[in-house]
C-alpha cells in the first residue's frame, strides 16, 4: 500500500486522535506513508441546535463514511462515544484503542467543584447525560446547550458565558488542558458516556488488507470492556437522545458493569450493576439494560 488515507473531522480533538493513530501505525510500519482527509461533518457545522434536535451523533460520521465508499479514505477515526450502536452496513471497527480517562470534567475559573456554586449558576454542556446526572445533584443549577469544539466551549466559559461546563477528561487531556479539570466527576457516582474515552478507527468490511494492518492496534480489554457498555446502551434503544450512561471495568478475569438512565428535566434516575467472565461482555451489558428497564428506565426512554 502505498499510502494509507484516514479521514477525520476537522476540529482539533479529532485531528489530535487521528495523528496519534497515524504516529502508532508509523512505529509499527516505518514504511507506511500517511495522509490524513479533514473532512466538515454535519455535526460540526450545525452548533446552533442541540444533536439530539438536529439528528444525533452520526451525523459526526457520515462525511466521513462516505468518503470510504467514495474511495478518497481508506479508513477514518471516531472518538468511539460519538459512533452509532450499530454501524451502517458495509463498515466495521478494526482496532479499538487503549482506552484514556473516562471520567468527566467539572470546568470552572470560579468554583471547585459541582457544591461550591450558588444557586441559579449556569452551566453548560451539549449532553442530556450529563445534565441529568447534574439535575440529581443540583436542581437549582440553570443548564443551557453548549454545543462547539473543546477550545470554543473552553473559549465560551472564559468570556464569562457560564460558571461553569462540563467536558470530557479525556478530551482536555489530550490538548493538553490537563490545568483546566478543576473536579473529576467519577463512577460510581458519576457515570461517562458508554466508551467514552476510547478512540476507535472504522474502515469498509471488505477492505481485508485495511482491517489486518489496523487491527494491530485494537486492544483486547478496551474492546471487552466497550462492547459491554455498547451492549446495554443498544438493549436500550440509546442516543443522545436519551440519558444513558455505562461504565465497565476489568476486575482480573471478571467485569463489573454499571449503567444509569435518567431524566433530563427531573434529575430522576435508575441504576443498576452486574459483574461476571470477561468474555461474556455484551450478555453483562444486556443483563443492566434489563434491570433497568425493570427499574422503569422505559419511562425515561420513552
Amino acid at each position: 500500500m502505498p499510502t494509507l488515507r484516514i479521514a477525520t473531522r476537522k476540529s482539533p480533538l479529532a485531528l489530535w486522535q487521528t495523528e496519534h493513530v497515524a504516529e502508532l501505525l508509523r512505529a509499527r510500519h516505518p514504511d507506511l506513508a500517511i495522509e490524513l482527509v479533514p473532512l466538515s461533518t454535519r455535526g460540526d457545522e450545525l452548533l446552533d441546535r442541540s444533536l439530539a434536535a438536529i439528528g444525533g451523533k452520526g451525523l459526526f460520521l457520515k462525511e466521513l463514511e462516505l468518503a470510504m465508499l467514495r474511495g478518497e479514505a481508506d479508513c477514518a477515526v471516531h472518538s468511539l462515544k460519538d459512533v452509532p450502536m450499530a454501524l451502517e452496513p458495509g463498515f466495521e471497527l478494526p482496532a479499538i484503542l487503549k482506552r484514556a480517562d473516562a471520567a468527566d470534567a467539572f470546568v470552572s475559573n470560579d468554583y471547585a467543584d459541582i457544591a461550591a456554586m450558588p444557586r441559579g449558576a449556569r452551566v453548560g454542556t451539549s449532553s442530556l447525560r450529563r445534565r441529568a446526572q447534574l439535575l440529581a445533584l443540583r436542581d437549582d443549577l440553570v443548564i443551557d446547550d453548549l454545543r462547539g469544539n473543546v477550545n470554543s466551549r473552553l473559549a465560551k466559559l472564559d468570556a464569562g458565558d457560564y460558571a461553569a461546563i462540563l467536558l470530557a477528561c479525556a478530551g482536555l487531556q489530550r490538548l493538553g488542558f490537563h490545568d483546566r479539570i478543576r473536579a473529576r466527576l467519577d463512577a460510581p457516582a458519576w457515570l461517562p458516556a458508554p466508551a467514552q474515552g476510547a478512540i476507535a478507527i472504522e474502515c469498509r468490511d471488505d477492505a481485508s488488507d485495511i482491517h489486518t494492518l489496523l487491527a494491530a492496534l485494537d486492544d483486547a480489554d478496551t474492546r471487552c470492556r466497550v462492547s459491554a457498555e455498547r451492549a446495554m446502551n443498544r438493549a436500550l434503544d440509546g442516543s443522545c437522545h436519551v440519558p444513558v450512561a455505562a461504565y465497565a471495568t476489568l476486575e482480573g478475569q471478571d467485569l463489573f458493569v454499571q449503567g444509569l438512565v435518567g431524566s433530563a428535566t427531573s434529575g430522576a434516575q435508575v441504576r443498576a450493576e452486574a459483574r461476571g467472565p470477561r468474555d461474556a461482555a455484551e450478555a453483562l451489558g444486556q443483563a443492566v439494560a434489563e434491570l433497568l428497564i425493570a427499574q422503569g428506565a422505559r419511562d425515561f426512554i420513552d
